[in-house]
Parts: C-alpha cells; sequence; structure tokens
C-alpha cells in the first residue's frame, strides 16, 4: 500500500514551508526531467484507459490496454528510493521504500503474477487511483522544483487523496483477496518443506498478512494526509489575506 505522499521531492509535501538545502543545480535538473517523464507517462496511461473506454464503450478488462506502460512506470517509481539513498530527496529511505514497494508488489506479484484477477474490476479501481494521483503527484513535484506551483494543482495534491487513496486501498485489497484461491490452488510461491534449506514459505499466508496490515497502516497515513491538507491549505489561506 503507497500513501499519496509517496514519491520524489516527498520534503516538499509540506507546502515548502520547511526550509532544507536543496539538491543543488545537477540534482534540480535531474528530478524534473525524472518528474516530466513520470508525470508524460501516468498521462499516457490515464489516455489509453480513455481511448479504450471509448473505443470497447465498456469500462470491463481496461487493464490490458495500459499493462506495460503500467508496470514500466509503476516500476520507475524504485528510482525514488535511490533518490533518497543517495541524499538528492531529502526523506526517510525506509519510508519511501516500504511506499513504492507496496505499488511494485501489487503490480507483479500479484496482478502480473495471477493473471486470473487481472479480469477482476478492482484492477480498474486502483490503476485509476493511482493514474490520477500520480499524475497530480508528479506534477505538484515538477512545478515546485521550477518554483512555479499553480495553486490549483497544490488544492488538488491535497484535496483529491479524499477519495482516490481510499478508491485505491480498496481496488488493492479486493484484488489480493480474489487473487488468494489461485495462489492457495497453485501454490504460487510457496516454499514446502522438506528442503535443502530447511525453510518454508506459504505465499497464501503472507498475502493475508499483507492485507491484514492494512488494518493499522491506512488509518495513519490518511490521516497524516489529511493534518497535511489542514496546515498546507491553511497557510496557503493566509498569504491570501
Amino acid at each position: 500500500m503507497a500513501g499519496p505522499g509517496s514519491g520524489s521531492s516527498r520534503s516538499m509535501d509540506n507546502g515548502g514551508q520547511r526550509k532544507r538545502r536543496g539538491p543543488g543545480a545537477f540534482g534540480t535538473a535531474y528530478l524534473v526531467i525524472y518528474n516530466v517523464i513520470m508525470t508524460a507517462g501516468w498521462l499516457v496511461i490515464a489516455v489509453g484507459l480513455v481511448r479504450t473506454y471509448l473505443a470497447k464503450g465498456s469500462y470491463h478488462n481496461l487493464y490490458y490496454s495500459i499493462e506495460r506502460p503500467l508496470k514500466f512506470f509503476q516500476t520507475g517509481a524504485l528510482l525514488e528510493i535511490v533518490h533518497c539513498a543517495l541524499g538528492i530527496v531529502p526523506s526517510s529511505v525506509v519510508l519511501t521504500a516500504f511506499q513504492v514497494l507496496s505499488r511494485v508488489f501489487l503490480t507483479w506479484a500479484v496482478t502480473h503474477s495471477v493473471r486470473e484477477v487481472q479480469n477482476e474490476d478492482s484492477v480498474l479501481l486502483f490503476v485509476v487511483a493511482w493514474t490520477i494521483t500520480e499524475i497530480i503527484r508528479y506534477s505538484f513535484y515538477t512545478f515546485s522544483l521550477l518554483n512555479h506551483l499553480p495553486y490549483i494543482i497544490k488544492w488538488a495534491r491535497y484535496t483529491l487523496f479524499i477519495v482516490l487513496y481510499p478508491m485505491g486501498v480498496a481496488g488493492e485489497l479486493l484484488t489480493i483477496y480474489a487473487a488468494l484461491p489461485f495462489v492457495q490452488h497453485t501454490g504460487l510461491y510457496s516454499i514446502s518443506l522438506p528442503n535443502k534449506y530447511n525453510f518454508s514459505f506459504d505465499y497464501y499466508t503472507f498475502l493475508i498478512l499483507v492485507m491484514a496490515s492494512y488494518i493499522p497502516i491506512f488509518p495513519q497515513l490518511y490521516f497524516h494526509m489529511l493534518h497535511q491538507r489542514r496546515k498546507v491549505l491553511n497557510i496557503e489561506r493566509k498569504k491570501s489575506d
């Protein structure tokens, strides 16, 4: 599960109020290019969804129309962990890794690996939520790095998550749930004893534990973003008064 605050330049989530040393001219140029590419990539996914929907006249099975770009650009978010590790972005490596890897995990270890769930409407639910969120998020970072952040993007960044985050989480949970019977039946990624390493792993149980982890984590991230929203937008209102 990735919170709406994940990504490069996460230190700017406080509306730029905390003063931290910037990444330098070269680092800033690189981050601008990275965020522009990621914004464009998620726009490609959005256009693909809309075009396929208009052509088919149905929202069912739209996943196949954007499968490749989704995998590519969602996996591209792994660079955000590298950015933190190198100090280009002053954010927690552990928190960033958790947020990014959770989406990469759902993309590859669930949706890609269990092809039967790709027909589920729940996949479209989280794909749409991710797509809108990422277009806004990477646009926010791009304009922030350029010191020209339109208010509408800031407002969208700190408002639309109220609907998009629960929508994405619901899609993720329903997709994992739909994958459980197939994982149990096939023994996907499971390791049984005996073996020379004397080690066993039940992927079915692991997925259940992943679902259970949403219970304590989701409320914390959600209410944190609500707090950030009040803080950032209140500051913006005081500036305009």
